[in-house]
């Protein structure tokens, strides 16, 4: 059977009904652009804080002692005699001969033209490292017993206080910061009469430890402490519906 064709008048009319429908679908694209536009310019960038107290589970103290004399084998002698006043004296408190290491000598030699006589000077730095940490805090505290027994304890003679395990608490930290930084933006929200919509960008930030308070030495650093604090920022930029 043969169809019959359009008439002008059908063609007409069925080139109006998609035009029609051409301008309906392309002004309803436009305002969903329009409207998504809007979404993104309107946003609010707001920061998270999270912060964990935490121990110290290494400690570091490298002793640097010193001998001093005219002569190389006795000055060498003397070093010897200090050295194991060192290793006995860690070892009547509780420590392990592997707790310690040779971390390095050094031997300086030279003619006193004004006094007419060699000088020999021999350094040693000996480390102690442990997860004992209060322990390690306790001996730090009795080290004049060493100056008492005839060790000279050069300056730099420090211990230091680790926190190794932040990676285990990171991912629980960043949560916290992100809930931090969301509480922030629908504060700011409620005030501007919007709400808060999903995650637009986000920086992680870094982590720092450092001493609690009421625990800074007088350059508050956190290693000089076994009690230190973890903390975290993070910047968040939130869509506002």
């Amino acid at each position: 059977m043969r169809v019959p064709a359009l008439t002008n008048r059908n063609t007409v009319i069925f080139a109006a009904a998609l035009l029609a429908l051409a301008i309906v679908l392309g002004g309803y694209l436009l305002g969903d652009g329009v409207r998504r536009a809007r979404m993104a310019d309107r946003a609010v960038t707001v920061r998270g804080l999270a912060e964990r107290d935490v121990t110290a589970d290494l400690a570091t103290w490298t002793l640097n002692i010193s001998a001093q004399g005219t002569e190389l084998s006795e000055v060498l002698t003397e070093m010897e005699q200090d050295t194991r006043a060192v290793q006995a004296f860690f070892r009547s408190r509780g420590f392990r001969p592997q707790d310690l290491s040779d971390a390095g000598v050094s031997v300086n030699q030279f003619y006193d033209t004004n006094q007419g006589r060699n000088t020999v000077t021999v350094r040693r730095r000996i480390q102690l490292r442990t997860s004992d940490v209060m322990r390690a805090r306790a001996a730090h505290g009795q080290q004049f017993e060493l100056i008492r027994a005839g060790v000279a304890i050069e300056e730099g003679s420090d211990i230091n206080y680790s926190f190794t395990r932040l990676n285990d608490i990171k991912p629980e930290m960043i949560a916290a910061a992100t809930r931090d930084a969301r509480r922030g933006a629908e504060r700011f929200a409620q005030d501007s009469g919007t709400a808060v919509g999903g995650i637009r960008s986000a920086t992680q930030g870094y982590f720092s430890i450092g001493a609690r308070a009421g625990n800074e030495t007088a350059e508050g650093s956190g290693s000089d402490s076994p009690f230190q604090k973890v903390r975290v920022v993070t910047t968040i930029e939130f869509y506002l519906d």
